[in-house]
């Protein structure tokens, strides 16, 4: 008897047990949620920057994020503005796409806006602050955040790491209208994988891109895995007017605080290009056989290098004699214009008709061929020839006409 009523007791306990486990369980979630959305506030909305104080080196952007947190049961519309900023910088708040004055957050949430600084270029090493205040639409909530700015110049020795930029070649030679390619090697040296941002300053007008390595598409990030290396194109297009000189280009590469730069440089050697012609556009004239004909010739440097040693030859029928004066130029300067004088003369027994004399102008790297089209007409001395023969035939014909009458 006493064993079956510990057997009941026993059954009961286990079926209370089960009772309050099966009610933990399927006690409604949103009963829970409200009660814990009671414990909070009505209202409270906070401001603070991910990271109020910043080192960067000079000419640094700063771009860091401004969080607002919303821990209350309402949601909040926030006001806010950049109320001071240190000369010599610009500042902004923005999105990943449009600059705001204002942001919305919703109960028992965050939202973040991004900060923006940038300095001029002449900025020198100090500390910047900058302060940031907001506050409710209704204006119950006032907030504020300063944002540090230090600007420090590396010491010696100092480097980034994180990152590697190796290049074997890192000055290309040539005409301002070439295209020039540089081969760089980037290098993760992090402990994770990570993508890496592609950036290049050079002179003003010049077209620089990123590609990968044996490939023609344009590329502005790369991902690297730990450790890992992959080759980059750094292309460049020099500005076609650009005078023959050297330039410096800079390129940057960052993931977060990894970030290094590579010095790449173009030695310009200017184009090189003639043009030739006469003042009139008029290829062509006449002469008579052995008689020298004159033509002015203009060489015209239509390059942005000097064109050094400039010579003059031609291709002409046999017995024929072509002379340049003068005979050479040592050198003509970009834009320089010289007038040539052509001598041709035919040969003494050419006969009439059309020839054609070629002439070429080859400079230091460029040349010019210029043809002429010379008609050889009869000489003079046969028209005097044969204004003779017609005299004799008329006098022949009228003392013949006078015998005759005669008889």
């Amino acid at each position: 008897m006493r064993t079956a009523k510990a057997t009941s007791t026993i059954i009961v306990i286990c079926l209370m047990i089960a009772g309050l486990v099966f009610l933990q369980w399927h006690f409604p979630a949103s009963a829970r949620a409200e009660e814990e959305k009671e414990k909070k506030p009505e209202r409270l909305i906070e401001m603070a920057a991910e990271y109020p104080s910043v080192v960067v080196p000079p000419g640094e952007d700063v771009d860091l994020d401004l969080i607002f947190h919303n821990g209350g049961r309402s949601h909040e519309t926030v006001n806010v503005r950049i109320t001071s900023v240190p000369e010599g910088w610009t500042a902004k708040l923005k999105t990943y796409k449009f600059q705001v004055n204002g942001v919305h957050v919703p109960a028992d949430d965050d939202k973040r806006l991004t900060f923006k600084a940038e300095p001029d270029k002449d900025i020198k090493p100090a500390t910047y602050e900058f302060r940031i205040e907001a506050e409710t639409s209704d204006g119950q909530f006032n907030m504020a955040q300063t944002v540090q700015v230090t600007v420090k110049e590396e010491e010696e020795g100092e480097k980034e790491e994180g990152v590697k930029l190796t290049t074997s070649y890192p000055v290309l030679r040539g005409p301002s209208d070439a295209t020039f390619e540089f081969s760089v090697e980037v290098k993760n040296e992090l402990d994770k994988e990570a993508v890496f941002n592609l950036a290049a300053q050079g002179p003003e007008k010049w077209d620089i891109n990123f590609k990968p390595a044996y490939e023609d598409k344009y590329v502005s990030s790369i991902r690297l895995k730990e450790d890992e290396s992959k080759s980059v194109d750094v292309e460049v297009k020099p500005f076609l007017l650009a005078e023959a000189d050297e330039y410096p280009i800079t390129m940057r590469v960052s993931s977060g605080d990894a970030k290094a730069e590579a010095q790449l440089n173009v030695i310009l050697t200017g184009t090189y290009k003639l043009d030739a012609g006469t003042a009139t556009g008029l290829l062509s004239l006449s002469t008579r056989p052995g008689k020298a004909a004159n033509v002015s010739l203009y060489v015209k440097n239509s390059g942005s290098a000097t064109n050094h040693n400039i010579t003059f030859t031609s291709f002409k029928p046999e017995n024929w004699k072509v002379e340049f004066k003068p005979e050479n130029l040592p050198a003509l300067e970009p834009g320089k214009l010289e007038q040539i004088e052509l001598i041709i003369t035919p040969y003494e027994e050419a006969l009439v008709g059309d020839y054609s004399v070629a002439t070429s102008i080859q400079g230091e790297k460029a040349s010019r061929d210029v043809e002429f089209r010379v008609t050889v007409r009869e000489s003079a001395a046969w028209g005097w020839i044969g204004i003779g023969i017609i005299v004799v035939v008329i006098l022949g014909l009228g003392g013949l006409f006078r015998w005759l009458g005669r008889r």
